[in-house]
């Protein structure tokens, strides 16, 4: 009896103390509401858009037929030919897609005249679901009307949609149907057959989801344009990215040759489709089809800044030692008048050149562009040379116009700390930073902002992802983790980081080269990455003010594991706090809001949590919500917060006033 006696006052004492240790542990921060910091900018937590991982064609843009024009270097590049078929360029309709195909008869009343198209590593079909096939044709030597017919085919080569269309004109004309497949397919095929006696010849051959984001005809697929929509972003850049540069300043994206008439903005090779040998893509182009006047409408759609970048005369200097591959600096005339004319393009009266093609195009109303971005990723004096006449020419003419200059590939280092200085000499609005690290990195650098000079240029963060090499750069949650605790960081340094965005944006499962990505996809369904839910969680809880949240009198900023900011949002009247715990242990943490009246009634509203034990996983095809936000719960005693944040978590509390 004594023996228990003695056991039971020892497990107390244990007890006792590991409860004593538990307080000691608990965490206690003050979040002061009387002083309200600086403003957050609603471009804060935005987009990057680049044609990268067959984004824009095969991906965003909704387009199902590759090579719809027979443009291609291989003009039959992605078609399959059957009978008699040949490419012509006389009297083509489109001076900058020359080229079409001519479908005559074989001769044989049981040889077939036809051809195939695969599309984007095949092509996804609903059921029931309407596709709008279009083309441009007319007859050729032809006494009667022709005809056509458009099967769309499963993966085993069986017929699941079937439709005649009459060729009734001598001259070019569009023709239109819509056909509905009778099976659901995710690598499906176009099929046309020459299905009369005489010749006809095709140019611009199309097929979209009648279902297309707001129901554009030239649009942009549904499910990827809205999970864009649903990040709530703040800004959208567009359109890259190395593409900007590219290869060779002949491929570099010109903006002026995606705008104006869909079936004539002319074929640009893709500086992707070779860049990496073991991820090789020789069918990656691009058509233009997604241009400059659809990003812009994206960016309106979706309630984001635009924010366009233009080359500044250099072509991609990773790809170019070579001074002769750049334009030289007594050279760069026409590429500042596209800098000025792509501003008058979305902000030009409907009276004036460009502004009149934009009011031609559907959009007489001005996109109202504030940014503009001056070269992508450029380094060196190189780019110094070359920039202080953009920005002279913007100031004059459009002194309105923020713009944005680089500060070279990396987040540290000598042209990073050679071009700072320089940006702030040359007195750019923004300075575009660009970190591709390990997400040890990001843990390390949660307070890279505290000690930035307040009187130079703000912070653009326009491509950051943490890249887990050990997993093969997967998008797990300890990359998604590792964000969301830097991220405090952007937060509570807002007065001088204005915009951040992850990057890349998109990657097709079949087609992709480059990883992390923020939305994974294939022809018919959407992955979000744990990565995409933390980009989510900022920018739908951004807030309008920073607000003060210490630990003593100093933010955490990897403290035990924990990352910490907070916000005041007057829109909504709440306080927003993200606590972040990357330990492997739960942390108790108890905030007591400061600077408020004794008799100030608050209350607890929405409570989420990003939280798994195991950091390698990530979300996928066949399960793409492993991880995902989900509700948590905390307490609220008058003024104090307390809370538990689990394990290698990512929480946010919302405390209404």
């Amino acid at each position: 009896m004594k023996k228990n006696y003695l056991k039971a006052l020892c497990l107390g004492a244990l007890l006792a103390g590991s409860a004593g240790l538990s307080a000691q542990q608990a965490y206690e921060l003050t979040l002061d509401t009387k002083k309200v910091g600086a403003e957050i900018k609603p471009t804060m937590y935005g987009l990057f858009f680049e044609d990268i991982n067959f984004a824009a064609d095969g991906g965003l843009y909704a387009e199902m037929v590759k090579n719809r024009s027979f443009d291609f270097p291989q003009n039959l590049m992605g078609w399959y030919t059957f009978g008699k078929v040949a490419i012509s360029k006389e009297n083509a309709p489109f001076a900058n897609n020359p080229n079409y195909v001519i479908l005559s008869n074989s001769g044989h009343g049981h040889k077939y005249t036809g051809i195939e198209n695969e599309g984007f590593r095949g092509m996804g079909f609903k059921a029931n679901a309407d596709y709008r096939f279009s083309v441009w044709a007319k007859k050729v030597n032809a006494a009667g009307n022709q005809k056509i017919r458009i099967n769309l085919l499963d993966d085993k080569n069986n017929i699941i949609a079937n439709k005649d269309l009459e060729i009734t004109s001598n001259d070019w004309k569009k023709y239109e149907i819509k056909i509905a497949p009778n099976k659901t397919v995710d690598k499906g095929r176009l099929r046309i057959f020459l299905a009369s006696e005489g010749s006809v010849a095709l140019e611009h051959v199309s097929l979209f989801p009648t279902d297309t984001y707001k129901g554009r005809e030239n649009g942009l697929r549904a499910d990827l344009a809205q999970a864009l929509a649903d990040l709530n972003p703040g800004v959208f850049r567009f359109p890259g990215g190395c593409i900007v540069e590219g290869t060779d300043l002949e491929t570099r994206y010109d903006w002026k040759k995606s705008v104006g008439q869909v079936e004539n903005r002319p074929l640009n090779e893709n500086r992707w489709h070779y860049t990496f040998t073991h991820r090789f893509f020789p069918d990656y182009f691009q058509s233009y089809g997604l241009g400059f006047y659809e990003f812009f409408l994206l960016s309106e759609d979706i309630g984001a800044e635009p924010l366009p970048v233009l080359n500044c005369g250099l072509a991609c200097q990773y790809q170019n030692d070579d001074e002769h591959a750049h334009v030289p600096v007594d050279g760069l005339e026409c590429y500042i008048q596209d800098a000025l004319d792509l501003i008058e393009f979305a902000n030009g009266p409907v009276t004036s050149t460009w502004g009149k093609l934009r009011a031609e195009m559907g959009h007489p109303e001005p996109f109202n562009l504030k940014y503009v971005g001056i070269g992508n990723e450029q380094w060196g004096s190189e780019y110094v040379d070359r920039l202080p006449p953009f920005i002279k020419a913007i100031r004059e003419k459009y002194p309105e116009i923020k713009i944005i200059g680089s500060s070279g590939p990396s987040a540290d280092g000598k042209q990073f700390d050679y071009l700072w200085p320089e940006m702030k000499r040359l007195k750019v609005d923004l300075v575009d930073e660009h970190y591709y690290k390990e997400p040890k990195w990001f843990l390390d650098n949660a307070a890279r902002y505290d000690g930035y000079d307040r009187k130079g240029p703000a912070v653009f963060a326009g491509e950051y992802a943490a890249h887990d090499h050990p997993t093969g750069k997967q998008n797990n949650f300890n990359s998604a983790l590792a964000e969301a605790a830097f991220m405090t960081g952007l937060e509570r340094n807002a007065d001088i980081v204005h915009m951040c965005t992850y990057a890349p944006l998109f990657a097709h499962y079949d087609g992709w080269q480059w990883n992390p990505d923020l939305i994974w996809f294939d022809n018919l369904r959407v992955v979000k990455t744990p990565n995409y839910y933390v980009q989510q969680i900022y920018a739908k809880n951004t807030g309008t003010n920073v607000l003060k949240l210490l630990q003593g009198k100093t933010p955490l900023t990897g403290q035990d594991g924990l990352y910490a900011s907070a916000v005041w949002d007057k829109n909504e009247s709440c306080y927003i706090v993200k606590v972040v715990n990357t330990a492997t242990s739960a942390k108790e943490v108890q905030i007591t809001l400061t600077g408020l009246k004794k008799n100030t009634a608050l209350s607890l509203g929405e409570c989420i949590m990003m939280q798994d034990n195991d950091l390698k996983k990530f979300n996928t095809l066949d399960e793409p919500s492993l991880i995902a936000p989900k509700k948590t719960t905390a307490s609220l005693e008058g003024h104090v917060l307390k809370l538990k944040a689990q394990s290698q978590s990512f929480n946010i509390y919302k405390i209404k006033r």
